[in-house]
């Protein structure tokens, strides 16, 4: 990979900054293991990207078969924060978290919570202990897969944010061996009693689980509880800082609140003692989010510059877009070049990184693999901003052009939400957190999201052959990026990193074209019977899949593919609307 720096005062190599704490995190847990729990403790190793420089592995008293895992990226002195997390007040509570608390201060304040630390996540057991696991869940403003365990009533709960941000696995035998592990590929060694292979399955965004902890150290399911509709204003807008939002539907007011909510979601992502940066493709998205970016952090004068990172291949206009909008902001900008061998060997370990087979998701993720890579390795940020959500919240992908209804495309918007956890939030965790950098994603919002949904459906479609046109709108007074960029149609981030003249899923289809014959394509649905693949593209990356996770392919349960077209590709750059736009 070859990398070009711009912008004012820009240099590369890492800077120290003081921290206080990180809070990107790998987080493990076996409950009821019949195996020595030193062998066990090798699958914990298999997420230590996720907190490359600590680790900490616990038993739990009383409790001789269970225990914690946490890893943890190391900050420049002192260690704040390990887990698992338990406190003075309440010696029976043991917590081990992935995630932000954004109104942990806010919540604290209001109930009148001691904090005996500097962990946003101690609010969990406060709120705990105040009001059960349902409401606490509900109250925490942030993106979180947490466990907790309750010596003293002798459960256990699971809960993860409602969007799936944060990821989270649990395996659980017949007989109520619990393993818990922030990726699959922690769980799917684990030594048990078990005949067949016990199920590992992706933990449901939005839901807490309750077990009942048995005296062995073993587990009983007792309650899958959905704390949270995101349709819903959430429970904590009422300890927001924003206050009440103008009411009325008329398209002014509407456009008012669509900035505040969005400004007010970057600003409190900025609770951050890491170096913050932010991923810049040059679309609405990733520009919008850079964008305010910068102006808050120049409004709280942090010490240092932002750094956006585009990434792409020759005439790429990605690359081409981002330049121009941070020569716009001003930023401290790092442009990643790579080629087409760099991208074709990165494929396994990106599968890998991933554990999905999602065409459109492998694709997308080898770029976002490569300059995380190279943020890691040649950058001292950590904390990395990015535009994800906004096209599944927004309406942004080029097919909501061919909705029946609005009515049908606020519906397929809400469906791609729900299943964020499957596909692109996937991709943008595992695809950073291979290298260690913790990803901030402000579309995704509980309060912006929430409002946004609450809109009539109207007003929320494409507009004058225009995708995401509300969003645009209520930016088109303000000078955050440039007017060319604000209505820049919609580009997708495995497509806009090659030029128009040949896409990056064409490079990899004709790589693949010799790796996968007519014949062994014609058996693939009598190899793969669920979800079979339908191409050679898609045959190629099943089989890395499967040499990595086996019999696993239900973690997905279908691939992603537009809706209301014929298209038998996921890319954009297929579709009938994006050729005519180009041709426009």
């Amino acid at each position: 990979m070859r990398e070009k720096i711009r912008g004012s005062g820009a240099q590369g190599g890492r800077k120290t900054h003081r921290s206080e704490e990180s809070r990107m995190c790998g987080i493990w847990a076996l409950f009821g293991s019949d195996e020595c729990l030193s062998v066990q403790c090798l699958s914990a190793m298999k997420i230590a990207h996720r907190g490359p420089d600590a680790f900490r592995f616990e038993n739990v008293n009383g409790f001789t078969n269970c225990c914690f895992g946490f890893h943890r990226l190391a900050i420049v002195d002192q260690l704040y924060g390990m887990q698992p997390l338990r406190v003075k007040k309440f010696p029976y509570l043991w917590l081990c978290y992935n995630g932000e608390i954004y109104n942990y201060k806010e919540v604290g304040k209001h109930f009148g919570f001691e904090y005996q630390t500097l962990v946003d996540g101690e609010v969990i057991l406060h709120l705990y202990n105040k009001h059960g696991i349902e409401q606490t869940a509900a109250l925490l403003d942030g993106v979180f897969a947490f466990i907790l365990l309750d010596t003293a009533n002798r459960k256990v709960y699971l809960g993860r944010d409602s969007y799936g941000v944060r990821p989270l696995f649990k395996l659980l035998t017949d007989d109520g061996f619990l393993g818990v592990c922030s990726e699959a590929k922690g769980l799917i060694n684990l030594k048990h009693s078990m005949t067949s292979c016990p199920k590992v399955d992706p933990f449901p965004p939005g839901h807490c689980e309750v077990f009942d902890l048995k005296p062995s150290g073993k587990v009983a399911s007792v309650e899958l509880i959905k704390f949270r509709n995101f349709k819903d204003e959430p429970q904590h807008a009422a300890y927001d800082s924003l206050g009440k939002l103008q009411a009325g539907m008329d398209r002014e007011t509407v456009k008012r609140n669509i900035c505040l909510l969005f400004e007010n979601a970057v600003r409190k992502r900025l609770m951050a003692h890491r170096r913050i940066g932010c991923l810049l493709s040059g679309g609405l998205d990733s520009s919008l989010v850079a964008a305010t970016l910068l102006k808050l952090m120049k409004e709280r004068n942090l010490p240092y510059s932002l750094q956006t990172f585009a990434i792409g291949m020759e005439d790429s206009p990605d690359l081409k877009a981002a330049r121009k909008v941070a020569n716009h902001i001003g930023s401290e900008h790092h442009e990643v070049m790579f080629d087409a061998e760099e991208g074709i060997q990165a494929v396994d370990e990106v599968i890998f990184s991933l554990e999905t087979y999602d065409i459109t998701t492998v694709r997308a993720s080898v770029g976002m693999y490569l300059v995380s890579k190279y943020i890691r390795k040649k950058t001292d940020s950590v904390v990395i901003f990015s535009g994800e959500g906004s096209d599944e919240l927004t309406q942004g992908y080029i097919y909501f052009h061919k909705a029946p209804s609005s009515e049908e495309a606020a519906e397929d918007s809400e469906r791609l939400l729900r299943e964020l956890y499957m596909f692109d939030v996937l991709r943008a965790d595992r695809t950073t957190a291979a290298h260690g950098l913790e990803l901030r994603v402000p579309f995704l919002d509980h309060r912006f999201t929430a409002y946004y949904l609450s809109l009539p459906p109207e007003l929320r479609i494409p507009k004058n052959g225009v995708e995401k046109y509300l969003l645009r709108e209520a930016f088109e007074s303000s000078d955050l990026i440039p007017k060319d960029i604000l209505w820049r149609p919609k580009e997708a981030f495995s497509d806009g990193l090659t030029s128009i003249k040949k896409s990056w899923f064409n490079i990899l289809q004709d790589h693949i074209e010799h790796q996968v014959d007519d014949i062994m394509l014609e058996k693939a649905a009598e190899k793969y019977p669920f979800n079979p693949p339908k191409t050679k593209e898609g045959y190629f990356y099943r089989q890395t899949f499967e040499k990595y996770y086996p019999e696993r392919a239900n973690w997905m349960t279908h691939y992603w593919m537009p809706r209301w077209t014929h298209a038998t590709d996921p890319s954009a750059r297929t579709l009938t609307h994006y050729k005519s736009a180009i041709n426009a």
